[in-house]
């Protein structure tokens, strides 16, 4: 199965569920976008290590996990994103040392945060890509969130929350026709969090 690189396109604040974030990956050589849905705490995470200005008094976990991996000569060599079940993604960290590679499971929203921090590529293979990947149609007017960072930075009441299931609204009384004029709509609007909310009950429908 052929591999696709990623690279991270934002984050975007959820508008419908307080302390939501949908982290965009962009595809490198295609206009595909692959939104998921994180918590504050990774978005936090993520976000400060995009700005790279940004330094917090004290390690946050990721900062410390490679603090760790940096005094035992451990690198993290690339990320993929290997499986999507039930609208979950599923990511494997591919760790060198010694020359001796190793595999290690981890949540995708992890994951990346770890690929900033080693500078590490990011995969997707192509069916998945293919399966949950949309095409997003950006305004050149809000390409440059600046806020977006703004909202992550500024609300540290809410890190460290976790998603639950029962906080995600269910879209499954709707028909697929009907799913994809939504997917269609909160496209436009922008909406990634609702938009990836719905590709990925259309997903659990369409093989």
């Amino acid at each position: 199965m052929s591999l696709v690189k990623l690279t991270i396109k934002g984050i975007s604040y959820s508008q419908t569920q307080n302390g939501a974030y949908a982290l965009i990956l962009n595809e490198v050589d295609g206009d595909r976008k692959l939104p998921i849905v994180i918590g504050a705490f990774e978005a936090q995470s993520i976000a400060i290590a995009l700005e790279k200005e940004i330094k917090p008094p004290r390690p946050l976990t990721h900062d410390l996990f490679k603090n760790f991996a940096d005094r035992f000569d451990i690198v993290i060599k690339q990320i993929i994103i290997h499986k999507l079940v039930d609208g979950v993604f599923y990511s494997s960290m591919i760790c060198e040392r010694d020359k001796i590679e190793e595999i290690i499971d981890a949540r995708t929203s992890d994951a990346i945060a770890l690929a900033l921090r080693f500078n590490a590529p990011i995969f997707t293979y192509k069916n998945i890509l293919e399966k949950a990947g949309i095409f997003l149609k950006t305004n050149p007017e809000n390409e440059n969130k600046s806020s977006i960072l703004d909202d992550v930075l500024s609300s540290p009441e809410n890190f460290g929350m976790e998603e639950t299931n029962d906080s995600k609204s269910s879209y499954t009384q709707q028909s697929l026709s009907e799913l994809h004029e939504m997917l269609e709509s909160a496209v436009n609007d922008e909406d990634y969090e609702k938009a990836a909310k719905i590709r990925d009950e259309i997903s659990k429908r369409e093989p």
